[in-house]
């Protein structure tokens, strides 16, 4: 254990990957500010968040049946700094890299001490990976790149593959607020989870 975010196999998803093995750092920069940008903006603009913060911070719209009031000179996504929120589409590539990483730290937990096993810790990671997993599937953004932009899904067979992939994305998409909210505790769990072990507080156990 040689930080408060790595307890030997098991590495906190705020760090992952972890660039500050490799990157100097000053003390008082935190590694994982080299990685959060990506996965944070990624669910700072993501639509269903959009919606949350713009009902509750801007009151446009505030919902349905209620008047919108006086909207000044508030023109949405079109100018600065909410035409920022454009860059979802392309943060989705980056949290895709991401979230490899984190499928990869969950294969490294499975071989506690270099010898295979499966460890609390081994679930906490599979768990975070597979609610990310289906938070980054269920985005709108993926469900347009994959099948978004086809005119006639039965043209060929590279357009019925597509409609499939976007049948199964559309899915997912339907509970996109349910894996929005249940991966960002997710997330938060398991960094407090390897952050207790890395600390010694809690025993990481052994399943098998």
């Amino acid at each position: 254990m040689n930080s408060n975010y790595e307890a030997g196999e098991l590495l906190s998803p705020f760090y992952s990957p972890n660039l500050g093995r490799w990157t100097p750092l000053p003390q008082w920069l935190s590694p994982a500010m080299l990685i959060l940008w990506a996965p944070g903006g990624f669910r700072l603009t993501c639509y269903y968040y959009r919606k949350a913060y713009y009902r509750s911070f801007t009151l446009h719209p505030p919902g349905c049946a209620v008047a919108e009031g006086k909207r000044g000179e508030y023109s949405g996504e079109t100018t600065f700094p909410l035409l920022l929120q454009n860059l979802h589409r392309y943060l989705l590539y980056f949290a895709v890299i991401v979230l490899l990483f984190l499928w990869y730290d969950v294969w490294r937990a499975l071989w506690p001490q270099g010898h295979f096993g499966i460890t609390v810790g081994t679930l906490v990671l599979a768990l975070n990976s597979t609610l990310l997993t289906g938070y980054t599937f269920s985005c709108h953004s993926l469900r347009h790149v994959v099948g978004g932009k086809l005119d006639c899904f039965s043209l060929n067979a590279t357009c019925r593959v597509r409609y499939r992939a976007w049948s199964r994305l559309s899915w997912l998409n339907e509970n996109h607020m349910m894996w929005a909210w249940i991966s960002l505790f997710g997330v938060m769990f398991a960094d407090f989870y390897v952050w207790m072990v890395a600390a010694g507080r809690i025993t990481n156990f052994r399943i098998i």
